[in-house]
Formats: C-alpha cells, structure tokens, sequence
C-alpha cells in the first residue's frame, strides 16, 4: 500500500466512479482499475461497491477512504512545509483574488507559510475579478487567482506568468433536504423555483447561460443575489430555491450531502483557473512555492 494508491482511491470514491477519477488523475481506466485491484488484494477486502455507473465504498473501503484523507493530508502538509521552510521566502507580497477562490485554496495554506517564514508577510485582497484585474493592470498586485483572463475577459498581461491550478465548473444545486428537487432539468424548468444567484458568476457562463434562457423564451428574476459563496450556500441549503455555483467551491456540500446537484444536459460550462504572478525575482520563489502548495490543496 502507497501514498499513489490511496490518493486514486480516494480520488475514485470523491468522483464516483474510476473513469472520472481517471480523467482527473491524467490516467487510463485500466490503470485507475489496476491500483484499486492491488488494495484490495493486498488487503484481502472489497473495498468498492461497484455499481452500473457510480462506485461507492464498502464498509472496510469507507474505512479505508477516512484514514487515507488523513494520511495524504499530513504528507501534503509535510511536503509544502519543507519547501516553504527551506526557501527561507521573505518580503511582503500581495495576493488578490475572490472570496470563493480565498476561502478554498488559498486560506488552507497561508498557516504554512507564515509558520515557516518569519520574514515573510502576506497581505489577501478580496473584490471581484474586474476589481483584482484593475490592480494588475498597475502592478499593485504580485499574485492572483482568477479565471482564465484572456477567455473570460479578453486580457493578457505580459509581465505575469500564468500557471494552470484547476479546471472549474458550474453546477445547478438545491437543497438536499428538499425532497422534490430533481436530478435533471432542462433549460425552460430554471424558473419552476426561486432564483438564487451568484453575482460574481464568469462571465462566459453568464453569456452561455443567457443566450439559451432567450432561446428558449425563459425569463428569471432572482430571489436572492449575493457575490459572497459562504452566503450563497447557506442561502440555497435552507431551501430559499436553487443556482447555479463554481464547483470548486460546493464539492463538499454536494458530496455530503447538503447540496443536491441538478444535472442541465443543455448547459455544460468549464474554465481554466490560473496563477497570476509577477515576472519579478522577489516574487518568483514565493510564488513557485505557493504554486505547489495550492497544487497540494486542489488534490487533497
């Protein structure tokens, strides 16, 4: 049994199903199937539960999927420690971004850094995309989260380098413990409930989104509106209506059980999000070392 074994194990029960799990691990099915077959053989356990489509752990196997979080999160932990202590990183850097993509990627590893690096100060912006790219434009920001830039806003800068951290999606969700909320609909049932939305939505998705409602003679008014994620959560898992949320923010939620996901066939939207960072030799081994500690985050 090896730390690649149980993060495809992992992986497999976090997605449902080892063809997703291959895609998101940049492998072959055969080879996800490979690695699950050698844990249990060397367990001498099932520890799936496999179903036509979805996978779902065995007893021994959720057992197995909660000491295994544990394990890769403390070597995930053991690792950005290592290179954030041993690039004695100092100086003060800004980082701007969204509140989504602060709460979810970048919050979890500050502690690290701030441990490991005394020298090192950080200072976290929060605004909207259009605000964050304002302060790129003047420099005044030395890293950045943010969607794709030159597909959602048409910008490119030169003096960033731009690294690949995750692709995002949108998912149309409920409240779990609203027993009528589907598991499919289509683009002229969005108005059947209260709207709730995130005024903060990619812009690509916003022009997607309202080019079929118009297709499709579909006019909504929103219920609630908010540019906050943690808000538009709560919001939506208290049963107010449903909206459409970046996954990477609700994977959690959807996971346990507190969101439900809505699946509109008619509506498929992904996005690149990158790592801006400053071509600037005081910001560069700060922000290699950020880049594989957010890399940790998005796999864990």
């Amino acid at each position: 049994m090896n730390l690649q074994q149980l993060a495809t194990f992992c992986k497999v029960i976090s997605e449902g199903s080892m063809t997703a799990a291959a895609e998101k691990l940049n492998l072959t099915q055969p080879a996800v199937s490979q690695q699950i077959r050698a844990l249990e053989d060397e367990l001498g356990v099932a520890l799936l539960v496999r179903g036509v489509r979805q996978v779902k752990p065995s007893i021994q196997g959720q057992l197995l999927f909660d000491y295994a979080k544990k394990i890769l999160h403390l070597t995930q932990q053991a690792e950005a420690a290592i290179h954030t202590f041993s690039q004695e990183l100092s100086g003060e850097i800004r980082i701007g971004t969204t509140s989504a993509f602060g709460l979810h990627l970048i919050s979890p590893v500050v502690g690290l850094f701030l441990k490991h690096n005394t020298n090192l100060s950080l200072k976290l912006v929060y605004g909207n995309a259009d605000q964050i790219i304002s302060e790129m434009k003047k420099a005044a920001i030395d890293m950045a989260i943010l969607p794709d830039l030159k597909n959602e806003y048409g910008i490119e800068f030169d003096r960033y380098e731009e690294r690949f951290v995750l692709l995002d999606e949108m998912w149309l969700v409920g409240a779990s413990k609203d027993a009528s909320i589907p598991e499919t609909a289509k683009i002229n049932e969005l108005n059947s409930r209260p709207w709730v939305v995130d005024a903060s939505l990619y812009p690509g998705f916003k022009r997607q989104l309202q080019n079929l409602l118009d297709s499709n003679k579909v006019k909504i008014k929103p219920t609630f509106e908010c540019d906050n994620v943690g808000t538009l959560k709560r919001v939506i898992e208290s049963g107010v209506g449903w909206g459409f949320m970046p996954s990477h923010s609700i994977r959690k939620q959807v996971k346990t059980r507190r969101l439900a996901r809505v699946h509109v066939d008619e509506l498929k939207y992904s996005v690149n999000v990158n790592l801006y960072s400053l071509r600037s030799p005081g910001v560069k081994a700060v922000a290699d070392t950020f880049f594989r500690a957010i890399q940790q985050q998005v796999m864990n």
